[in-house]
């Protein structure tokens, strides 16, 4: 049996794997036929991580009673790290395992959370957004994937762009720079947005102007010394949550090609080596950090073990990089 093989049989272990993983892996790593991938997507609503997460919502259709915090967060307290059990987060994990937008309890959980959540910077509506970039491009790929018409929040963050192409939260507290966790964040809900609803042409001019910022520091660089902007966007991270690392840019990149249907940009190479430069001897990839804080349980098995969520994408980055650049 080869490495690939083995790796493989790991992340569709029925005992230690997961449907969340595995239908993904069947589409994206195996060409499965669509009727095969979406039997086990549909099990992501009844068994493992998604419906031990559903187990979790509120009554009122939230997590932990808040939008973006949980409710009984005390701000300025001694916490260690942030805490990840509130709706938004749950929301983004949802996604991220493939929980079915369409189903009737996804469609309960939409309606409940837009008349009930409200976000704690001011109150406002929860499918309305907030004031922060990073929050409102995560809630705009949740909602988006959802069904929810994320227009308005759309048409803010196009409008909140800065010169250098991306976006930053500090700019209301005066930062003219983009920032690559705040960028991420934002293109990756105009993806999800382009992909349900084609976008606008601003929608789409300021995605790829997102992307743009990222690939002229080849996802990885400061634009003014070419030295790493920080050394934990070179770490493999799982969950990323709002966090930037190269792993995560490089499957949006994936994924915005597999819409547009445009060929990889040579300025990823340098971060696809580094990735492949990560592999272990067994075929698999380790997660280097998982952001503390509160969690409903965890998907992996700790920092500095193989990860199958990190082997997942790694793999079908890698994937749609080697397709194009065989010898």
């Amino acid at each position: 049996m080869t490495n690939v093989d083995a790796v493989t049989d790991w992340l569709l272990d029925p005992e230690g794997s997961d449907p969340s993983i595995r239908w993904q892996v069947m589409r994206d790593l195996l060409d499965a036929p669509a009727s095969a991938w979406r039997a086990e997507r549909a099990k992501v609503e009844t068994e493992g991580w998604g419906a031990q997460l559903l187990a979790h919502e509120d009554d009122d259709g939230q997590w932990a009673g808040g939008a973006h915090f949980p409710a009984d967060y005390v701000w300025g307290g001694d916490e260690p790290g942030q805490p990840w059990t509130s709706t938004s987060h749950a929301l983004a994990q949802l996604r991220e395992f493939g929980f079915d937008p369409t189903s009737a309890r996804a469609r309960r959980m939409v309606a409940s959370i837009g008349a009930n959540a409200r976000w704690e910077h001011d109150g406002q509506p929860y499918w309305e957004g907030e004031v922060e970039p990073c929050i409102n491009g995560l809630t705009v790929a949740n909602g988006v994937y959802f069904g929810v018409d994320m227009t308005p929040i759309v048409d803010r963050l196009v409008g909140e762009r800065l010169e250098d192409g991306g976006w930053n939260c500090d700019t209301e507290r005066g930062s003219v720079r983009s920032s690559f966790d705040t960028t991420i964040n934002v293109v990756e809900g105009l993806l999800e947005f382009e992909r349900a609803t084609g976008g606008t042409q601003a929608s789409r001019e300021a995605r790829r102007s997102g992307e743009e910022y990222l690939l002229q520091r080849s996802l990885f660089r400061r634009s003014s010394t070419g030295e790493p902007a920080a050394e934990r966007y070179l770490e493999l991270h799982h969950p990323n949550r709002w966090r930037y690392d190269v792993l995560r840019a490089l499957d949006h990149f994936r994924a915005a090609a597999a819409l547009t249907g445009a060929p990889p940009d040579p300025r990823l190479g340098e971060a696809v080596e580094h990735v492949r430069s990560r592999r272990l001897e067994d075929g698999r990839w380790a997660l280097d950090r998982d952001p503390t804080g509160r969690r409903w349980f965890d998907v992996d098995d700790g920092e500095g073990e193989p990860s199958r969520w990190v082997t997942l994408r790694a793999l079908r980055v890698l994937r749609w990089w080697d397709a194009t650049h065989a010898a």
